[in-house]
This record gives C-alpha cells, structure tokens and sequence, in this order.
C-alpha cells in the first residue's frame, strides 16, 4: 500500500492487513500513530512523521513490525512518561535507517526480545546542560537484540539497564554524557563503536561477562571525563581498544566486587591521557597483558595512596620504561617499576591535581630520583614489559 503525503496514517494502519507493508512517498504526515498489528512502515528519509508536541509519536506494540528509512520528527516534552520519538514494547521489531529529531527521547525499546536496531541517526539537542536531555537509545530489560551502525549525537545516554545477552556494534555516539550505561546487565557486547567527545565512553555497573572489544573511546575530558568507567562489576574483558586523550582512561571502583570475578584488560592503547588507569578498592583479580601506555601524565594512580602490586601486569609496553633487551627476545631484562612521588600524593591528595604541569610536581619527581630518603613507594611492578611496541604500532597504523 503506498500512501501520499497527508493521509491519514493511523486510519491506514488500523485497516491493513497482518504482514502488510506500508510505503510513504515524500512529504508529512501527522501523529501520533500506535502500530497495534504486524506491519511493515516504509518511507524515503524526506517522509516525515510529525509530532503534535504530546506524548510518544510512534508506539509499537505489535511483535515482528519493522520500520525502515524514514524521519520521525519531535515528541512529547515529559521525562516522567519517556515520550519518545519511537517506543517499542514488542518482541522481533526492526528499526532501521530511521532518522529521528527534536524528541525527548530517541528510540526506547522496552521489555523486549530480539530488537534489532540499526543503522539510525538520533540527533539531540546538542546544546544545554546534558542532565537535561534525553536518552538517545534506551534499552530496558530488552534482551538478545542489536544496536548496530547507529549514530546518536547531542543526546543525554545511550541506556543498557536490566537488559543482557545483546550486541552494541560499530555504533557511533558524540557530544552525549554516557555513550554507553550499563547496567544490571550481563553477557553483552560491545565492538568496533566510536565514543567521541563524550564525558563518559562507556560506564558499566552491577554487570558481569561484558566484552568489549576494538572500540575507541576518545576525548573525553573535564574533570569526570573517563573512557571506560566500571564499578562492581566482573569478569569483563577489555581487549584491542584505544583509549585516546581522556582525563581517565579507564576508572575502576571496587572491581571485580565478586571473590570468583576476574577482569582482563589485554592489547589496548592508553595515549594522551591525565591518568591511564586510576584504581578505588581495585587492586585485586585484574590482568593487564600486552596493552602499551604512551604520553599519559600518569600511567596508574591508586586512590588513597595504596598499590597496585597484587593486579596481574605482564608483557605491557610503557613509553617511560628505562630499561634494555640484550637477549632481543622482545622483553626488557629488568622489571618496569612505577615510582613517581606526584602521583603518589595526587592520589593520597586529590586537590593537588591543580597543580599538574606545574614545576613544583616536576621537582619533587626529581628530587625523590635523587635523594632515596624520598623515595616513593613503588606502585606497579611488570617483570616483563614489552619493549619495541611502539614501532610495531606505528608500523602496523601505515
């Protein structure tokens, strides 16, 4: 069925047929529509569904619907009642090359199964205080469903609670506050998304089995900028990432919180950052194995000036390393050791941070390199670090 600009879209809705497929052409039709049986809702990207300012615009409720290629433009203004632009509360819906704008809340997919997300640009506000925005995609107690190749910009979060068993890939999110927040929420996967720009990449809480493998989670700054946050969760494995220019690179609290958890950070690069890695009550049932740690003001910080000797360092690769490889097996013959007396009292004194870059943090690093009677207390200890990585990257980036 192809329908002409202005029809009447809920009216033609409610008289197709279970399995029908609905074509707009060009121009504007009006909502709020609620698609109540299995149908399928086409249109170019200049087909536009508009808001009347009330409520959610487009309401699925209808298991196996799918709706592809059109613009859905505005929503409700309430937060209390999530009005949203598209709000999903049905098993085996798509959502596909929709574009949405000037909505509360983007696409929000609810106590649903097998939701495949796809391809979406949901552009925010992107102005104005980030607490005041909505969410750009929100998944909740949604499980076995994708987000794939979408672009959410200038948005509040991109929301994973109560939700597990799902795939995030090769999305990008910008400009937002959390680029991705899990959590409760287990057995998921995150690969090859961009995080740009964001104050959080991605935080995971009370989540255990996440993967998150050959993301980029670069730029975010200011003073809660982190790329990877995690708290009281386990067994997560963080492989292949770059962590690019944040003020935390990636922030630990109290992690792994179970006895039985273990998490694996291997083969990511920590560049350009305050603090590569900056741990609270972490210091225990973490690996990092084979990451490469270059031009970081700090590469770990331990707050509350404890250590980080019981975490599982091997074969890592620091830019501040001043050892040799006679044996040219690839691997420095004496351990890297982590000694800076700064950042020990950073982490002891967090309000000395303001005064990083300053010449009076550089002496005393100095100072205590000179006179052991100021020696630091060690940090970190790799008995195998990594040596010739550096060109090994560069090589591999050409």
């Amino acid at each position: 069925m192809v329908l002409r600009s202005g029809s009447d879209l809920q009216a033609a809705l409610d008289e197709a047929e279970d399995g029908a497929t609905l074509c707009l052409e060009p121009g504007s039709y009006g909502g709020p529509i609620v698609i109540g049986k299995r149908v399928h809702l086409w249109g170019p990207r200049d087909a536009v569904i508009l808001s009347t300012g009330e409520g959610t615009t487009i309401e699925v409720e209808a298991d196996g619907s799918s709706l592809r290629g059109f613009t859905v433009d505005g929503s409700g203004g309430r937060f209390d009642t999530l009005d949203a632009a598209v709000h999903v509360v049905a098993d085996d819906v798509r959502v596909e090359g929709v574009r949405v704008d000037n909505a509360a809340f983007g696409l929000l997919i609810e106590k649903s199964n097998r939701a495949m997300i796809i391809d979406n640009v949901v552009q925010g506000p992107d102005e104005g205080p980030l607490g005041l925005r909505g969410d750009g995609i929100r998944f909740w107690e949604t499980r076995d469903s994708e987000i794939r190749g979408n672009q959410v910009i200038g948005c509040r979060d991109m929301v994973i609670w109560y939700s597990s068993n799902n795939r995030l890939l090769h999305n990008t999110v910008v400009r937002s506050r959390y680029g991705t927040h899990f959590m409760y929420s287990h057995d998921n996967v995150v690969e090859g998304n961009q995080y740009l720009d964001n104050v959080v990449g991605i935080f995971i809480m009370y989540s255990r089995n996440v993967a998150l493998r050959d993301n980029l989670l670069a730029r975010s700054s200011g003073p809660g900028g982190m790329g990877l946050g995690i708290k009281e969760s386990g067994n997560l494995t963080v492989t292949d990432n770059a962590f690019i220019a944040n003020t935390k690179g990636v922030y630990m609290d109290t992690t792994p919180l179970e006895h039985d958890d273990f998490n694996t950070f291997e083969d990511n690069a920590f560049f350009h950052s305050e603090v590569a890695i900056l741990m609270h009550s972490s210091e225990k049932r973490n690996a990092f194995v084979g990451n490469t740690f270059v031009s970081n003001h700090s590469q770990l910080q331990v707050e509350g000036g404890g250590n980080a000797l019981s975490v599982d360092w091997d074969g890592n690769s620091f830019d501040d390393y001043a050892g040799y490889d006679m044996d040219r097996d690839g691997y420095g013959d004496i351990p890297y050791e982590l000694r800076r007396l700064s950042s020990q009292l950073e982490s002891t004194y967090p309000q000395l941070q303001f005064f990083r870059g300053a010449i009076t943090l550089a002496l005393l690093d100095a100072i205590s390199s000179l006179f052991p009677m100021m020696e630091p207390e060690t940090t970190l200890i790799d008995p195998r670090p990594r040596i010739g990585a550096l060109e090994w990257k560069t090589l591999d980036a050409r």
